[in-house]
């Protein structure tokens, strides 16, 4: 086509190029329209295919969307009656929780009846009131011992000893290749490791008023070496002196003491009085603590117990001291004590090697005027009538002067006829503790000390099974022990034995011998307590 342009004209030569230009963009414009027919057409297809995935996922949508509001509202409802349950349970557990508490408020008044129902028994059969305390395991109950391999002393870790309650003592006995076996004691009160001083004490106080009322009482500590019978009785010792001062960790003989004379002090001012005596009997021997030498030094006497005419025992020329108040009993009783026989032992470091004896005397002071001709028992009255003395007690009671002799004057004389006196006594008693030798190691004094003390412990054992079989002889004359406590063990006294045991398995022998004594003495029926009977007021006025 370009050859044959050589022979034109320029005019046909543009008009060529013109048509050609003109061809070329109808062609351009029909492929346009084409393609823009095509596209249009694709996103046709596109955009209904578009719809119809939107119409699905919509309808997806609306289906889970239903489906989870279901579950939502299930939960919901689910929620809602959990919520219904939760309350009725809160409901049923407060109703329970009510009547748990009336059944426990019921149980403590049934228990409390019951208890004082069993005590009036005690009362009527003369019973022993039995306590048992278990101490809490301490550093030396652990600690390896020269008589005892480490091997051995691993096997003697287990606590066996337990307070299942207040009345129960599980013990865990069991011996190499043998089965387990746990054995039972039940006691009037058992105390566990975590109670404290004062709740022991607020189980003996009722005894307390007893005293004022005309009983003889006597608490007693019984137990195996490093048991916490001082402990209990006394309180804490250090550097060989008893820490008062810290009200918590007071023992039995000072609390008894505050408390008596408390009670005292909500008497007539000058109706009573109280007189102290302090003893120990080490090696079968009595020594009186509060004897004084000519200078005023306090240093122990030997005595000796005698039974009077009327049966009881009484020890001559025993050192009674009078006390106004509980500091001047504590300052006796401390003097006293620096000169109590202690040795260390491997049990104990500060094992006492002495019985303890402290004994108050109350002197009830009664107006002659009020005595009737009513009286419980006329030996009683008899004995009373021939306790005449003078409205206060000679402090020197080693004098050997009649009662005439103290009346010098026609108006101390006068005074006699009209007062007359009724005694009760409080024995407070800490008993040296049983040993086994090849656990305390001792030697030489100190074996010969734990001699006694045993020997002295099985003849208090005897009396007891003595008096619970009712045999016509009872031997009390066997040991000074149970010489001296014989008004308390088998006479007129309130008698309570405060049991203390060590719960460690290493002495589970000594253990079971002092519950199997708490036991026995239980069974112990003297007869109903007798009475220091106090006069009736005259009716004549």
């Amino acid at each position: 086509q370009y050859q044959g342009l050589a022979g034109r004209s320029t005019n046909e030569v543009l008009q060529l190029y013109s048509a050609h230009g003109q061809q070329q963009k109808l062609q351009r414009s029909s492929v346009v329209t084409q393609l823009h027919g095509a596209i249009k057409k694709r996103l046709k297809q596109d955009l209904k295919s578009l719809h119809s995935f939107a119409l699905e996922l919509s309808k997806d949508f609306q289906r889970q969307s239903k489906t989870y509001l279901y579950q939502v509202l299930t939960a919901v409802q689910g929620i809602q009656l959990q919520n219904e349950a939760m309350q009725m349970f809160q409901m049923k557990a407060f109703d329970l929780e009510q009547s748990l508490q009336e059944v426990t408020e019921r149980y403590e008044k049934e228990k409390q009846k019951r208890r004082a129902l069993h005590n009036n028994l005690v009362e009527l059969r003369g019973n022993i009131r039995v306590h048992c305390r278990i101490r809490p395991l301490l550093p030396f109950d652990t600690a390896a011992g020269h008589l005892m391999s480490q091997d051995r002393q691993r096997s003697f870790s287990e606590k066996v000893a337990y307070a299942t309650d207040d009345e129960t003592v599980l013990v865990k006995c069991s011996r190499p290749g043998h089965a387990s076996i746990n054995k039972t004691f039940q006691f009037e009160r058992v105390y566990n490791a975590s109670e404290s001083q004062d709740t022991v004490f607020a189980d003996v106080a009722p005894l307390l008023t007893s005293l004022l009322d005309g009983y003889n009482v006597c608490i007693m500590a019984y137990g195996q070496t490093g048991s916490g019978k001082t402990y209990t009785m006394l309180g804490p010792q250090i550097e060989e002196n008893f820490a008062f001062e810290d009200e918590s960790e007071l023992g039995i003989i000072p609390r008894a003491t505050q408390e008596v004379f408390r009670l005292i002090s909500e008497k007539p001012p000058g109706s009573y009085w109280v007189e102290v005596s302090v003893v120990e009997v080490y090696n079968n021997e009595i020594f009186d603590l509060l004897a004084k030498d000519s200078c005023g030094k306090v240093f122990g006497v030997k005595r000796d117990v005698v039974t009077t005419r009327e049966g009881k025992s009484d020890v001559p020329w025993l050192t009674h001291e009078t006390v106004e108040n509980a500091s001047d009993f504590l300052h006796l009783v401390n003097k006293g004590l620096q000169l109590r026989v202690r040795h260390p032992t491997l049990v104990h470091a500060h094992s006492s090697r002495s019985h303890l004896v402290v004994t108050l005397t109350i002197t009830t002071v009664v107006s002659g005027d009020n005595f009737g001709t009513s009286w419980e028992d006329e030996q009683t009255s008899q004995r009373l009538n021939k306790e005449v003395s003078c409205t206060f007690p000679q402090k020197e009671r080693d004098s050997k002067s009649t009662s005439s002799s103290r009346a010098s004057s026609p108006a101390q004389l006068e005074a006699t006829e009209k007062m007359k006196q009724v005694k009760t006594r409080l024995q407070l008693v800490d008993l040296a503790g049983s040993e086994c030798v090849g656990m305390s190691g001792v030697t030489g004094a100190a074996l010969r000390e734990t001699s006694f003390i045993n020997r002295s412990l099985s003849a208090l054992a005897d009396v007891l099974g003595a008096i619970a079989e009712q045999r016509s002889h009872v031997p009390y004359r066997n040991s000074k022990l149970t010489h001296l406590l014989q008004d308390s063990v088998g006479g007129d006294a309130k008698l309570l034995v405060m049991l203390c045991i060590s719960p460690h398995q290493k002495y589970l022998t000594e253990s079971m011998q002092s519950l199997g004594f708490g036991t026995r003495a239980r069974q112990v029926q003297r007869g109903q307590v007798k009475k220091k009977n106090f006069p009736v007021p005259s009716k004549a006025k």
